[in-house]
């Protein structure tokens, strides 16, 4: 995937902004796949659900999707409005603040 993707799969976030998730997104584990079916309304559920509980998550593209990896990464994005911080291979990372309690605090733009 392109930067230039990742860039528009999550515009509200600057560099800096997506350096840090990238950072803090490295020992985690992915928790929600996508399989064979491609991108669901169940795995757009379940990855809602994570974002909710972790504001920071990995998405596995299982080996068995037929699709391109650049249009699950957009339909998981626009389907549950979060940012698409990192591909590398067939994992993705995404990032939604938790509108109730968020956990992580991003840096400010300019720092």
């Amino acid at each position: 995937m392109q930067s230039g993707l990742i860039q528009k799969l999550s515009p509200a976030l600057k560099g800096a902004q997506r350096r840090q998730l990238r950072g803090l997104a490295h020992s985690l584990k992915p928790v929600v796949q996508v399989g064979q079916q491609g991108v669901t309304e169940m795995v757009i559920r379940q990855l809602e659900t994570a974002l909710y509980d972790h504001e920071l998550v990995k998405v596995k593209i299982n080996n068995t999707f037929d699709g391109e990896i650049e249009d699950a990464a957009s339909a998981l994005a626009e389907g549950t409005g979060s940012a698409c911080v990192q591909q590398i291979g067939h994992i993705l990372v995404y990032y939604k603040a938790n509108p109730d309690k968020p956990v992580i605090e991003l840096i400010r733009a300019g720092d």
